[in-house]
């Protein structure tokens, strides 16, 4: 989530602070929810919060149980139960349970166990997040297994590169953007924390380290860039191949890389034309067009991973 480098940060900046935290997480559901097991918010002693468990009457209710727990009370595990008496007022009537799991941060110790999961999601990785709360048969704890940020290479620059990269920044897009041209490829057009590339498009690709967790977008300024880029990078472990482009312009690449030996398999791997069909017009358009196509394929096998909970042993709980 696009969010939890921010969350997991500013709890333990809070401590090293001499202030409080609290840190709420979905460790399960059961039926209908309005969020996935691993989303988590944190709050604040001033009421400040960041990160979402489901917005609506769900947050207002996660949110009065971590003030109460700030001012009275330890850490703890809570059922909603989304049904028509919990929800009938705000329109939430999901029919679904979450249990969260809500946790004050506030001694150096447990802002440390923080601190290795933020660093490693900082630096594009997996990370796994161990949460300890108190329950009716004593402390347990969770894991929350949190994914590597995607990363998103844009072969190409221009008027809708520059859209997309900007949009998809706030979506937990760690983005690079590659152009032969500096004026397309420079910092004050692409700002951190984008990373502009200025080289040879298809030979840059040919070289960039792709992974199952590397989505690429090739929007450049011609046919001959397009097809060289895909060239390049059709063979790879890319998660998400998308090209841009009318119907008889892709029919015509496709052709070209047949006789190149590329295979029909590897042509089908890629979306061309690229982005959801919502009639786009202007850059912009087309921009959100690719952007929820990548947010489709991102989440398509994606339901949040926690395991436990596992009872922890007093001594275990003493050394934390």
């Amino acid at each position: 989530m696009s969010d939890t480098v921010e969350i997991l940060e500013t709890l333990v900046h809070a401590v090293e602070a001499g202030r409080r935290g609290v840190l709420c997480v979905v460790v399960a559901t059961r039926g209908s929810a309005p969020q996935i097991p691993g989303a988590m918010l944190c709050v604040d002693e001033a009421g400040q919060m960041t990160g979402t468990v489901g917005g609506g009457c769900v947050e207002a209710e996660i949110l009065r149980r971590a003030h109460q727990i700030l001012s009275t009370g330890p850490s703890g595990l809570f059922t909603l139960a989304l049904d028509h008496d919990f929800g009938f007022d705000d329109g939430l009537i999901c029919g679904g349970h979450m249990d969260v799991a809500i946790c004050v941060i506030s001694q150096a110790a447990e802002a440390g166990a923080l601190r290795p999961a933020a660093e490693r999601l900082r630096a594009g990785e997996a990370a796994t997040l161990p949460v300890r709360v108190q329950t009716s048969a004593g402390l347990v704890e969770y894991r929350v297994h949190i994914e590597a940020p995607p990363k998103l290479v844009i072969a190409g620059g221009g008027h809708i590169g520059l859209a997309l990269a900007t949009l998809v920044v706030p979506l937990g897009f760690r983005v690079s953007v590659v152009d032969d041209r500096s004026r397309f490829a420079n910092a004050t057009r692409f700002p951190p924390p984008i990373e502009p590339v200025v080289g040879d498009i298809a030979e840059t690709l040919s070289r960039w380290p792709i992974d199952a967790n590397t989505y690429i977008v090739i929007v450049t300024r011609g046919h001959r860039h397009d097809e060289q880029a895909l060239a390049a990078v059709i063979g790879s472990r890319a998660r998400y191949i998308g090209m841009i482009g009318s119907r008889r312009k892709i029919a015509v690449i496709y052709e070209d890389l047949r006789r190149q030996g590329k295979t029909q398999e590897q042509l089908n791997r890629v979306h061309a034309p690229i982005g959801l069909d919502i009639k786009a017009v202007t850059p912009e358009e087309i921009a959100v067009s690719i952007a929820a196509e990548l947010i489709s394929i991102r989440r398509a096998d994606y339901h949040g991973v926690v395991e436990g909970p596992v009872p922890v042993p007093a001594d275990a709980a003493r050394r934390r």
